[in-house]
């Protein structure tokens, strides 16, 4: 981890340098902040292409400087992961912002450098010690900065490097007890942690997600995390439901074997949720929420659940399942079902890698949201704008929902059609919802894994959610 000061003492000579400055006024700052230095700067910025969110990396005899010019849309969050890459490799770096920026401008550059330099490298036993990033302290210097305003930003990235750690884990390593053990731990925050084992799970009728785990040696489990962060009520602001499938082999209707690896990801939808409610109890929020999380792993075996079986669900309606791939959406119907009838939550959202069809649709530059509740879908919209982690809605109607009758049960979990896939699968959910309550659904297949790596999300598992969440709850 990076350390982070704010203060606004000299200028250091022979450290690497970043300065933030408005492209218009660019020269005028140089001149402030690098004296006698200024016309090697001022040269070099002349003999290249000055343009906002263009960065000029190059050396002098006394350190090395990173010139970042900025205008008013720049995006300073992304603006620091990509000032991370050039700083890696110094041991620390000082970052100067023109006088006329705001302050907060800091906390998001240093919230950006906070995710571009995660990584994930524990099982990695042959690496050089010079392949490791060198990079220390990073000190922002302006006026009126402080520690104690950095730390909501410093508690959001905890939060999103929690859920990463969480789904790069092997799902030899992450089993829904593993898992669970590991939720558990996060009592120290002031969380509520609560695991229902199978036995707990079979009396409390949790039917259709115990038929995804009965094929798999590793017992299910479902965990229920609070922060009451509001003492004055006894009520919950908002309910997050989190799909946590730690392996998705397919069950009997089995996977194709190529990519079927990165079904250990198939549980990012659950670590967001559990990464969001260590934000919420780490920032101290105002703010009644419940997560609950089903953990369990979807296995093929003698004793898994056959395509055809019927299973009474939670809720008293019975589910013909077709297919043993599509168990997100079993596991999420027992869940949607538990927090309201148990909790009397009336705001609900769930997350879930739930259908490669939603990846058709948006490909892996947003994810979907659909549900019953346009005023709770439009504050999800305007929370991703704010975020940075975007959603576009889908609709859902009565047409698409009888695609999900069955002839000789409820419902079925998926159609006969491969047409809406996304879609049919939120309508399936939403029959879990009760009246009065408002729903809105996540769909965040593609969005859970970055393959290429960008400014705030290297290689691996994004935790994307946990800004989103963020936001929301704010927002409440």
């Amino acid at each position: 981890m990076v350390e982070y000061v704010f203060e606004n003492k000299r200028l250091a000579q022979n450290v690497a340098t970043v300065l933030i400055a408005d492209v218009k006024s660019l020269n005028k700052t140089v001149k402030e902040v690098f004296g006698s230095d200024s016309d090697a700067v001022l040269r070099y910025c002349r003999s290249n292409e000055v343009q906002a969110n263009n960065l000029l990396f190059f050396e002098t005899d006394k350190r090395q400087i990173l010139i970042a010019p900025t205008k008013a849309e720049t995006d300073f969050k992304t603006l620091g992961g990509k000032i991370y890459r050039h700083i890696k490799n110094e041991k620390s770096a000082v970052v100067v912002l023109q006088k006329a920026l705001k302050k907060d401008v800091a906390y998001q550059i240093a919230f950006g450098i906070e995710l571009a330099s995660y990584s994930f490298d524990k099982y990695v036993t042959k690496r050089k010690d010079k392949d490791f990033p060198k990079l220390e302290t990073v000190v922002f210097k302006a006026k009126d900065l402080s520690k104690k305003e950095y730390l909501p930003y410093a508690a959001l990235a905890n939060g999103v490097r929690y859920a990463r750690d969480l789904t790069n884990e092997p799902a030899n390593n992450m089993t829904p007890q593993i898992m669970a053990d590991d939720i558990k731990r996060l009592g120290y925050l002031g969380l509520d942690v609560e695991i229902l084992d199978e036995k707990r799970m079979k009396s409390n009728g949790f039917n259709l997600a115990l038929a995804v785990a009965q094929g798999s040696e590793n017992k299910p489990c479902v965990a229920v995390i609070k922060w009451m962060g509001n003492k004055e009520k006894s009520d919950f602001d908002l309910g997050l439901v989190g799909k946590g499938v730690t392996f998705d082999a397919g069950g009997i209707s089995l996977k194709p074997g190529n990519g079927m690896w990165d079904m250990k990801q198939d549980m990012a939808g659950a670590a967001a949720v559990i990464g969001a409610l260590k934000v919420a109890a780490l920032e101290k929020l105002n703010r009644n929420v419940i997560g609950i999380v089903g953990l369990v792993e979807n296995m093929p075996s003698g004793s898994a659940t056959r395509p055809g079986d019927i299973v009474t669900s939670m809720s008293g309606q019975t589910v013909e399942i077709l297919n043993t791939d599509a168990e997100g959406r079993l596991v999420l119907a027992d869940l949607l079902w538990y927090i309201q009838q148990t909790y009397d939550v009336k705001k609900v959202i769930d997350i879930a890698t739930l259908t490669g069809a939603i990846m058709v649709a948006l490909g892996t530059e947003m994810a979907g949201v659909m549900g019953n509740s346009q005023k709770l879908i439009d504050e999800i919209k305007k929370a991703g704008l704010i975020s940075g982690e975007e959603v576009w809605q889908l609709p859902i109607n009565e047409a698409y929902n009888k695609m999900m009758d069955s002839d000789i049960a409820d419902m079925k979990n998926i159609s006969e059609s491969r047409n809406a896939g996304s879609i049919t699968a939120a309508c399936f959910l939403e029959r879990f919802i009760k009246k009065g309550t408002s729903w809105a659904h996540l769909d965040i297949a593609g969005m859970d894994k970055e393959t290429k790596g960008k400014p705030l999300t290297p290689k691996g598992a994004t935790g994307f959610g946990v800004r989103l969440f963020e936001q929301i709850m704010k927002r409440l």
